[in-house]
């Protein structure tokens, strides 16, 4: 077995994935006033929202637990509505050696389609593959929609 992966989920959100995109580009700060029961806050450590290089903390509930993540906006494309998300510190580098998170919003038709992609390696073969965290953005994504 080998210790990378990449796991890829797609949800429709049929509230505008131009909300969604701007959300997390410009406004991640405001997600726990949406959906307070799964993050808690976001703060910009370095930089600023919606630029590559900014550093942000972000406080959430997984699987029942309080945990931390520091993230790095490794690299944005506005026409893509993408932004990619690097794992610098946290709970989740406490299993795995290397962890990105990607934002994808895109529109086929009239149906705006969310897509969530982590791409990870674990620091060994006992370390799980991260289905729950997968499970969670299906689940925050569904979340926002029906509170924003």
């Amino acid at each position: 077995m080998g210790l990378t992966g990449k796991l890829i989920a797609q949800i429709e959100f049929k509230h505008g994935g131009d909300v969604f995109h701007d959300l997390f580009k410009h406004k991640p700060h405001h997600i726990s006033n949406v959906i307070p029961h799964t993050v808690q806050g976001c703060d910009l450590l370095e930089g600023e929202f919606g630029k590559v290089g900014s550093k942000i903390n972000w406080n959430y509930t997984h699987d029942g637990k309080k945990k931390k993540a520091k993230q790095l906006i490794e690299a944005m494309e506005e026409e893509k509505k993408l932004i990619k998300f690097k794992m610098l510190e946290g709970d989740l580098m406490d299993e795995y050696k290397d962890f990105t998170i990607i934002l994808h919003i895109e529109t086929k038709g009239q149906i705006d389609l969310v897509t969530w992609t982590l791409e990870y390696e674990m620091l060994n073969e006992d370390v799980p593959h991260p289905i729950s965290l997968l499970a969670y953005f299906i689940g925050l994504t569904k979340d926002i929609e029906t509170k924003h």
